[in-house]
């Protein structure tokens, strides 16, 4: 099993990056070109910038039962695919109940964006997000690391 973060905007590299560490579990950061990022934990692999490169990048390289963390629901969908575990970073887990909605949520808004519509944006990230996906994240591995 190895950890994959799609790290371009993910807020919970460190901590996940802890928790794998402590675990000593492999994490692998995928990020683009835009974006540079070291580890003295993690593999990183950067892939050259482009719309959803470093999704497609994770979706090729997962394999059954690896995690993947990401807040992208096409690429959970991709990775559910490939009978990974996903997870968002704020501890959301992603499977066959959510994803369809998640999915067609994401449609809705984008055909609203394309019609000149404006949506909300994110509201600020809180302590308690960044504690909801620890726990959540901790929980997934204590319950892989049973079977």
């Amino acid at each position: 099993m190895t950890v994959f973060i799609d790290a371009d905007g993910c807020p919970v590299i460190a901590s996940a990056t802890d928790i794998c560490r402590q675990r000593q579990i492999p994490l692998t950061l995928v990020c683009d070109t835009s974006h540079l990022f070291t580890s003295d934990y993690a593999a990183v692999v950067t892939v050259d910038k482009g719309s959803d490169s470093a999704d497609l990048a994770i979706a090729n390289m997962v394999s059954s039962g690896d995690i993947v963390i990401t807040q992208d629901y096409g690429l959970a969908a991709m990775c559910l695919a490939k009978k990974c575990i996903c997870l968002s970073q704020n501890g959301l887990v992603y499977d066959s109940t959510n994803i369809d909605s998640l999915l067609m949520s994401r449609h809705i808004a984008k055909k609203v964006r394309r019609s000149g519509g404006r949506l909300k944006g994110p509201h600020k990230r809180t302590a308690q997000q960044d504690e909801d996906f620890a726990a959540k994240f901790i929980e997934i591995l204590n319950n892989t690391e049973r079977r």
